[in-house]
């Protein structure tokens, strides 16, 4: 999130301060909003401030449109609390924090299907997007050594994957040069084709990225059937292309509601895996995890060794220091939910996200897109008859945002970005008492904009990008151009 400095003429002096009417009593002069105040203020009146402007916030259990854990146990709470101070990468000052941190790498090594008896490693990342950096920093080197030691040229790499990734993946292309190839969608393939997505391979390209749980739709790409291909291609051209699996939202997901199905390092090219311990990993913002099958897949030129917080230090991460309370409260849910747990917790998830995609799609108003028994999610777009009509799910969102419910509408990736869809995440804190309320609140909002229409909601919650971030065309329109696991700290 970037924001700019504002210049003194664009403020009055009324809009520069903050003016908190419980404080008169307490504050010696007016606080300002944008500069650092001169004298301190008691600690109560500091804290006020912050509290009430944060109810202007959105509640978080009636926020549908996050991935991210909103609430944990008490315990979670009060072990994350005891580690404030604690810094993650602290390893000779803290060891047993990061003997809990290789912990559950050796746990998600074994979760993801790792060898027994192989070499995995990993680490955990402040959050998916810094994990699936790293692993596409390794797909890169990993291609580029090859090539070096054939005396090719190595100055071309690029990534192969479906219009519908997560931003992050743009941000790597464009961070760490490499030419991104996006398969594009179509109005009936909502994620990566697997014939199309080979069209787009060739001797430069360092990886295809399979998502297990679309962002837009909560899909699992066919992560089978693309390491089926490659398999068929690296055989014939001697090339050895890997699959890097996004598992942000369905890593935590799928090994517990649908253990049979194949997508980890069960497969011979999924050479790298990233989950989000924040969103179904069930712990707060911001921790994420990367592993990599072997230690030969993670080029030992990117790790780092550092002694100057005491002992020999492996470190690789964008970021360096970090709280631990994220690291111990993913081990927390670990040691207390099990397998056992888990399962339930998901397969609980699962039958909520059924049970509202047949209310909403009872309403008759709704093609819903997204499908059981992958990220629990619901996605729906109107009906056509309904779509010519004088509202859209734009202005369904923005009704029930009166209620408290934030409900995110959006448009689908190139080549479906006519599609407009409604998205509800079911998180763990997200009862069936909860769908019904929403669902009826659903049908409120179609019977008054059936009547009344949109006109009225104005643009009251349309938040228009700053200018300086307005971009051009979307860079995806453009897609159809062409042993133990050890941690790493």
């Amino acid at each position: 999130m970037l924001a700019r400095k504002l210049k003194g003429s664009e403020l009055d002096e009324q809009s520069a301060q903050l003016a908190p009417m419980f404080g008169s009593r307490q504050l010696r002069e007016p606080v300002p909003r944008y500069e650092l105040p001169q004298h301190q203020m008691p600690a109560q009146a500091a804290y006020q401030i912050i509290h009430d402007e944060l109810n202007l916030d959105g509640n978080p259990t009636l926020n549908l449109a996050s991935f991210v854990t909103t609430w944990m146990e008490p315990e979670a709470d009060k072990l994350m609390a005891e580690s404030f101070g604690r810094n993650y990468i602290d390893a000779d000052e803290y060891p047993q924090t990061t003997e809990v941190h290789n912990r559950c790498v050796n746990m998600l090594a074994r979760l993801f299907n790792a060898p027994e008896h192989g070499s995995a490693i990993g680490c955990a990342t402040v959050g998916s997007s810094e994990a699936i950096h790293l692993a596409g920093l390794a797909l890169k080197w990993r291609w580029r050594a090859k090539r070096r030691a054939e005396g090719k040229p190595c100055d071309a790499p690029n990534i192969v994957m479906g219009a519908n990734v997560q931003v992050c993946w743009e941000k790597f292309a464009r961070y760490f040069e490499v030419e991104p190839r996006y398969v594009p969608l179509t109005r009936d393939r909502y994620v990566i084709g697997v014939t199309e997505a080979m069209a787009h391979v060739d001797e430069n390209t360092i990886g295809v990225v399979g998502v297990l749980g679309s962002t837009y739709t909560g899909e699992y790409e066919p992560v089978a059937e693309l390491n089926d291909a490659i398999v068929e291609l690296n055989s014939r051209t001697g090339w050895d292309i890997a699959v890097h699996v996004d598992g942000a939202s369905g890593a935590f997901v799928a090994p517990f509601t649908r253990p049979e199905l194949a997508w980890d390092f069960r497969l011979q090219t999924v050479r790298s895996i990233n989950a989000s311990g924040h969103k179904y990993g069930l712990v707060y913002p911001g921790v994420g995890w990367v592993i990599w099958r072997t230690e030969e897949d993670l080029p030992s030129e990117l790790i780092f060794h550092v002694n100057y917080l005491g002992g020999d230090q492996p470190t690789f991460n964008l970021n360096f220091s970090r709280g631990a309370g994220q690291v111990l409260a993913q081990y927390y849910n670990f040691l207390r939910l099990g397998r056992e747990g888990y399962t339930s917790i998901m397969k609980s998830l699962d039958a909520t996200a059924r049970y509202l995609a047949d209310a909403v799609d009872d309403l008759g108003r709704f093609d819903i897109l997204s499908k059981p028994g992958t990220v629990p999610l619901v996605c729906a777009r109107l009906k056509e008859q309904t779509a010519k009509g004088a509202y859209t799910v734009f202005d369904i969102s923005a009704h029930l945002r009166q209620r408290g419910w934030i409900v995110p509408a959006y448009t689908l990736a190139p080549d479906a970005q006519d599609i407009a869809v409604l998205r509800v995440v079911v998180r763990e804190n997200f009862s069936r008492d909860l769908a019904d309320l929403l669902v009826d609140d659903i049908r409120r909002t179609l019977e008054h904009l059936d009547e009344h229409g949109p006109a009225h909601l104005g643009t009251t919650y349309a938040r228009p990008r700053p200018p300086h971030l307005a971009a051009a065309a979307h860079p995806r329109s453009q897609a159809k151009m062409h042993k133990t696991a050890r941690g790493v700290c």
